[in-house]
């Protein structure tokens, strides 16, 4: 392995790939960015959010265990407590996250891990267009299942980040040691499109992905692009899967002279790679002792290993994102960085350790906080999670936001904070409003659908209607404080529960059973399926209802296309994001003088009259680039990679009456702009323009 050294001597140096064939923009005072993501942390297992009440509480037969260095980052930024996951699951929820879609509109569904992410708008590809080097360390996961490497069809480097060090698999992430495997047998570690696994001896995967985060910072700000802002994606694979220890206590210190430090040498390639793999324990936890019966007056007993591990991989998480923050600040960077922490998904139950250990158990600690539901349940344990954000100088110091929100806002808002609009195929909403306190905040769509054979854990901890409850085929939307949610949905028709996750966080009363929701059931029945596609890979049992139409009253007087145009050079079909017209009006159909010597986008807004029930055919062509929605569901997306003139369809069970269409339409470089958007009843042979409502 002569070209080892070498290799990683480039290592995240932040020499760039080509940027994706887009417009780059450039403004001054572009936050740096970096996303902390956690695997299967859950939202009680943060110090802020949940421990520190139970070490307040000081009940012995309730343990606690400590994230000091987090709870110092929400204090001197936001807590988002009320923000979801798109999926309970990590790779729908990761493809969610870096594609601004919820799960909806997906492309990644389910338990698809390994699945190639599609080739379209991701974090990378959107904040490289606006000026940024891009990197991802870490699980990644999304790679594409059908080649064994290093050329997957996903790989991060083709889905818009500059540079890549970590686990290309989804199964790699269950083992903490590369090269020893002690648990789970040795796995690669990938940089760029070089295995590096060799060199990684003794090196626990949480110091390896801090040190080479460290790293990355420290050589950008010295490197031919430090001119630029930077993106960090760093993706912890603990303390998911099995519960495994570090080699040592971390080291002295934080930052740039202290903490974990990147030291280059193969077989030792960060300072913590030395000693006995899977063997320290947090001093905090090492003798640790519980009241196990609840009986003051009996001896109290140790923490199970299997708890002290836990905690310890947890607190190995905490004192990595200390070390990198502080590093910010040796830096200079801290004022201008943004930083982002949160988990996948709600706590698991793998533990994947021999049989002398006892089962992991969630309730140990309580680490779904004062929710019920695990990981792969869509109650509020296993989707609502632990999340925070610091901006100096930004976003207040211990700021608290309940605003509703979800993984998928995090493209909108990281392109609102780079200064590029978000691009219109994404779901999300920018939160900086909510975050910094400034201007007004939209509304998110909280939604999450979701199959998985097996149960809800029948945990005394649990409301007894949740307990050992079939999951199978689930969903859960958010409208204000409530939350509806179906398990083992048969139909379109079937009820949602519906709870007041405000008041009731743990979802004791079904508040559909009482008077006066009759009609909240209607409108989350309608919605659900008003904002989501069917996807073949993915199967829902509602996927061919119907889609309800809107109410005739708010359609009143909408008998042709409004428009407006938005000058300016876009570099990509941009999402709506309320901007002021250059002009606007209304027009029969599409495609008119509303598009003639204009450079920018045009948005269209109009209602389809659908005579019947039944299944229609919906077709786009243009010269530019344009994507459409029918209601909230993306329909047809000709913006990345589209080549004009190309007609795309798309067909779609509809429900009897008005529809609502949006159309965000990108000019092009033909001289004479056309847009075509025409529907059909399927099986018909005649197309009709798309135009007045009759």
């Amino acid at each position: 392995m002569k070209y080892l050294p070498s290799i990683l001597a480039l290592l995240l140096l932040g020499a760039t790939l080509p940027a994706p064939a887009q417009t780059p923009v450039s403004q001054p005072r572009q936050p740096n960015i970096i996303f902390i993501l956690t695997d299967d942390l859950g939202y009680g297992d943060l110090g802020v959010f949940y421990q520190n009440q139970r070490q307040q509480a000081a009940n012995r037969s309730e343990p606690w265990h400590y994230t000091p260095y987090l709870d110092q980052m929400a204090a001197g930024g936001a807590q988002l407590t009320q923000q979801y996951a798109n999926a309970p699951v990590c790779a729908p929820s990761r493809a969610s996250l870096l594609t601004g879609t919820h799960q909806g509109n997906a492309h990644v569904r389910n338990n698809q891990f390994d699945k190639a992410l599609e080739d379209n708008h991701t974090l990378g590809t959107v904040l490289q267009a606006a000026g940024y080097t891009t990197a991802t360390i870490g699980k990644w996961g999304l790679q594409g299942v059908d080649e064994v490497g290093p050329n997957w069809p996903a790989h991060p480097l083709k889905r818009g980040f500059d540079a890549y060090f970590g686990y290309m698999r989804h199964m790699d992430g269950h083992e903490h040691y590369p090269v020893e495997g002690p648990y789970g047998g040795p796995k690669q570690v990938w940089y760029g499109y070089e295995n590096v696994s060799e060199a990684m001896a003794k090196c626990y995967t949480t110091d390896l992905w801090t040190a080479a985060a460290k790293k990355y910072v420290i050589d950008h700000t010295k490197g031919t692009d430090a001119a630029k802002p930077f993106f960090l994606y760093l993706a912890y694979d603990t303390p998911h899967a099995v519960l495994e220890l570090p080699t040592q206590t971390y080291p002295k210190g934080q930052g740039l002279n202290g903490g974990l430090q990147w030291t280059g040498t193969p077989g030792q390639m960060i300072n913590t790679a030395s000693g006995q793999v899977d063997s320290y324990l947090h001093p905090d936890y090492r003798d640790a002792t519980y009241d196990h019966d609840r009986n003051v007056a009996t001896a109290e007993v140790a923490w199970p290993d299997t708890y002290k591990r836990y905690a310890t991989a947890v607190r190995r998480i905490d004192d990595g994102v200390g070390d990198l923050l502080r590093l910010l600040k040796d830096l200079h960077l801290d004022d201008n960085t943004l930083v982002v922490f949160t988990s996948d998904n709600g706590p698991s139950v793998e533990s994947y350790l021999p049989a002398r250990y006892v089962p992991n158990s969630p309730t140990f600690f309580n680490s779904f906080g004062p929710f019920d539901g695990i990981k792969r349940d869509c109650w509020e344990g296993g989707v609502r999670m632990p999340t925070l954000v610091r901006w100096p100088g930004h976003i207040p110091a211990g700021r608290v936001v309940t605003t509703p929100s979800i993984f998928s806002d995090w493209l909108a808002t990281f392109a609102t904070a780079a200064c590029v609009p978000a691009p219109a195929r994404t779901d999300g909403v920018s939160l900086l409003p909510s975050l910094t306190g400034q201007g007004r905040q939209p509304e998110s769509t909280v939604y999450v659908e979701y199959f998985e054979e097996g149960q809800t854990p029948d945990y005394g901890a649990f409301e007894p209607n949740h307990r050992g409850r079939r999951r199978e085929q689930m969903q859960m939307l958010r409208l204000g404080d409530l939350a509806g949610v179906r398990y083992q949905v048969k139909s379109a028709n079937d009820d949602f529960e519906i709870y007041d996750v405000v008041k009731d966080p743990s979802q004791g009363t079904n508040l559909a059973r009482h008077p006066g929701y009759e009609q909240l059931q209607q409108q989350l029945k309608a919605r659900a399926l008003q904002v989501r596609r069917a996807n073949p890979t993915a199967q829902r049992p509602y996927d061919n209802a119907p889609i309800p139409a809107t109410p005739a009253a708010s359609t009143k007087n909408k008998k042709s296309f409004s428009w407006k145009y938005v000058k300016g050079d876009f570099p990509w079909v941009a999402a709506d994001e309320e901007q002021k017209a250059s002009a606007h009006g209304t027009t029969k159909t599409l495609g008119g003088k509303e598009l003639r010597n204009r450079r920018g986008m045009v948005y269209y807004t109009a209602y389809v009259n659908v005579p019947t029930d039944g299944v229609y055919e919906f077709s786009l062509k243009t010269t530019g680039k344009a994507f459409v929605r029918l209601h909230e569901a993306a329909l047809l997306d000709a913006d990345f990679g589209y080549i004009p003139g190309t007609e795309l369809t798309q067909r779609v069970p509809l429900q009897a009456g008005q529809h609502p269409i949006r159309v965000a339409y990108r000019s092009g470089k033909a001289p004479q702009p056309a847009l075509t958007l025409q529907w059909k009843k399927a099986g018909d042979t005649t197309w009709r323009p798309l135009g007045a409502a009759k």
